[in-house]
């Protein structure tokens, strides 16, 4: 005798959702801009160190992005020279401390007036600062998921859904002419997905990685490019 086995009401719907859902891939939109002040290049042995700059929130760009920025600026044919900003930080103490590092460019003459900044900064070879801001929020989110457990196993239904906006600037300051030469943008907004039948399945937007190699494959071109404004 065959029994007919009853299922929630709900559950027939769920993986109708979840069906479609598996059919969708994780949906990231980007813009990449630049605002150039005045003219850039750089020569042979010359390199750039990057920074994190603190925004109103008094919290500091994420340690990780500043990192990714920098391999992603030093990789490749026309990879930069990047010198660890720790390297720079210790070298030029207590000037580039967070209390004490100048907040605009009108702040450098200054800065070279004191005792052996000018000759470490030749030293290291740093033409450009560049000044990372931003950060990566989650600002949407929906969907429902239940997990549950019991002697015959577990599993997972539903369907979840996130949205994060990536939003980084970085601002170039020219050691050699003392002044702000332009700033470089990234903004990345992706939405992720997880459907679930027994098992969850997330299809992630990494927007901070997509933030990140835009941001930098752009800084490339806006310091090497030497033509006048």
């Amino acid at each position: 005798m065959i029994q007919a086995t009853r299922y929630p009401k709900n559950l027939a719907r769920n993986l109708m959702v979840v069906i479609a859902a598996s059919s969708l891939s994780a949906c990231i939109t980007s813009r990449v801009e630049d605002v150039r002040e005045s003219s850039t290049g750089i020569a042979e042995g010359e390199g750039v160190v990057i920074m994190a700059k603190s925004y109103h929130l008094g919290n500091e760009t994420e340690a990780k992005f500043i990192k990714c920025v920098g391999s992603a600026v030093g990789r490749g044919s026309s990879g930069l020279r990047v010198v660890p900003n720790t390297e720079f930080v210790d070298a030029l103490f207590p000037w580039f401390e967070p209390r004490t590092a100048p907040s605009e460019t009108k702040g450098l003459p200054t800065l070279m007036q004191h005792k052996g900044v000018p000759e470490m900064i030749r030293d290291k070879g740093v033409r450009y600062i560049i000044w990372l801001d931003g950060d990566t929020d989650r600002v949407a989110g929906g969907g429902s998921m239940s997990c549950a457990a019991g002697p015959g196993g577990g599993g997972c239904f539903g369907f979840a859904w996130w949205q994060n906006d990536a939003k980084y600037e970085a601002s170039v300051w020219d050691l050699d002419g003392l002044e702000d030469v332009g700033t470089v943008s990234a903004d990345v907004s992706g939405t992720s997905f997880m459907p679930a039948i027994v098992v969850p399945i997330p299809l992630i937007a990494r927007t901070q990685t997509k933030a990140c190699k835009g941001l930098a494959d752009q800084l490339k071109l806006f310091i090497v490019d030497d033509e006048a404004v």
